[in-house]
């Protein structure tokens, strides 16, 4: 194999795209949530960024994409421990260290789109510890179960030198819909039941501060999110290319169904909505944009707007406080998704793909999309539930009373987004100023 000075080219470029969606999904949440909690928003999505970044190159990326160790569930911690592969090809012609770049953007966005779910509450220290260790115990293993030629891999079966022949489910997922949204949608799930309820919710409406920020957030999750699907071909290619013109389009299905049951329900078309709908698009496009035509995306678009504006009343009837409606949006849209390959996918599109019920393929694929969707449901549930629970016990989650009410921002970080005076515009607090602050206000 030599080096594809294009494909290189490409995957260069898809990384930078992917990068952009983590700053882009901070703004989009940062302006859900009340003006007294925008930077700590900000600082939850900005630190995942450093955290993951760093694991990944020590071993992360080899636990997930390094040959099979365990039977399928693991990667060999050995193969790129610290990139020493990186000059290496990897595949299409491209460097392992350019494949190892592009993936670490995936793994960093996935524990930043939880922080959606336990906004306004959540503790940045302890935060910082639950990534660390998710990032480790939940991404990595999930990753490698789907793309790392796991148990759950496309392939049916290949010859690993360690632990012989290893039969693969064939689960289909082009660009993360199980090992980013479904994995980040019931990871936010759990939380939310270790971290309990906002103070005041759900009497209380917390509107967002900052709509205009939600629209730009959304507007970069878009533009990046074109490489984050596409990129995952991994080569500049007609795959590529489906997967690219899907993204718009299912998308704008997507947008657009939400604003319509949005106008019939409340008989208003929102802003909120339309950003909301884009979002949910992009999420059940994404497994399914390299199986699928754009005919496809479209109705798959249609069905994820639909479900999804409906999902958000979900958190009400059963008394869970999403605050930023990840559960319905990205949980719920990537079940949506992941299963409509087994009803849309088309081989024609991908010679890797299977045909779907609609298209003569019969149930098999839907089945195997079914286990791959219910297996990551039920090992992320648990161990982001055992991962949480044990944080929360030994240095505690949630924020006080006192500082959920007053604001995270003042309080974790010292700062304050629209005041341009006093103690709060600074990284520090005069010792002056200290006499009324408690010590949780200057601590994570």
């Amino acid at each position: 194999m030599k080096l594809d000075s294009g494909n290189t080219a490409w995957m260069l470029a898809a990384t930078a795209l992917v990068l952009l969606m983590t700053p882009g999904l901070a703004f989009f949440y940062g302006g859900m949530v009340r003006s007294k909690n925008v930077l700590a928003m900000l600082m939850q999505n900005f630190v995942c960024m450093g955290i993951v970044s760093v694991l990944w190159v020590i071993d992360l990326f080899s636990l997930a994409f390094g040959p099979d160790k365990m039977h399928g569930l693991i990667g060999d911690p050995a193969t790129h421990l610290g990139l020493k592969t990186g000059g290496t090809l990897f595949v299409a012609g491209v460097p392992t260290a350019v494949i190892a770049a592009f993936q670490i953007t995936f793994a960093i966005i996935t524990p930043a789109l939880i922080t959606g779910a336990v906004a306004d509450r959540l503790r940045f220290g302890p935060f910082v510890l639950f990534v660390t260790a998710w990032s480790i115990l939940v991404y990595a293993p999930i990753a490698h179960w789907v793309w790392g030629g796991g148990w759950l891999a496309q392939f049916h079966s290949v010859k690993d030198a360690t632990s012989g022949a290893i039969t693969k489910l064939g689960v289909e997922d082009f660009a993360g819909g199980t090992v980013v949204h479904i994995n980040a949608g019931i990871a936010g799930l759990a939380l939310t039941l270790v971290l309990g309820r906002r103070i005041g919710w759900p009497k209380e409406r917390m509107r967002p501060h900052n709509v205009p920020y939600v629209m730009l957030g959304a507007g970069l999750l878009w533009f990046g999110w074109l490489g984050f699907n596409a990129g995952s071909e991994l080569a500049a290619d007609t795959t590529a290319g489906y997967a690219l013109v899907n993204s718009v389009v299912a998308t704008a299905a997507a947008m657009l169904a939400w604003l319509i049951v949005e106008k019939i329900r409340d008989g208003h078309a929102t802003s909120l909505g339309a950003a909301s709908g884009l979002v949910a698009g992009l999420v059940a496009i994404t497994p399914a944009c390299g199986f699928v035509t754009p005919v496809g995306a479209i109705w798959i678009g249609v069905i994820a707007g639909v479900i999804c504006a409906l999902a958000v009343a979900i958190k009400f009837k059963f008394g869970f406080d999403d605050s930023l409606d990840v559960v319905a949006v990205h949980l719920i849209g990537g079940i949506v998704g992941a299963l409509s390959i087994g009803f849309f996918g088309q081989d024609a599109v991908n010679s890797l793909g299977r045909d779907g019920l609609f298209y003569g393929g019969g149930l098999g694929q839907l089945g195997r999309q079914c286990v791959g969707v219910g297996a990551v449901l039920v090992f992320t549930f648990v161990m982001t539930f055992i991962i949480a629970k044990v944080i929360d016990m030994v240095w505690g989650l949630r924020v006080s009373r006192d500082v959920e009410l007053e604001g995270l921002d003042i309080n974790l970080h010292a700062e304050s987004a629209y005041d341009s005076g006093g103690p709060a515009s600074h990284t520090s607090i005069p010792e002056a100023n200290m006499a009324g602050v408690s010590s949780e206000k200057v601590s994570s």
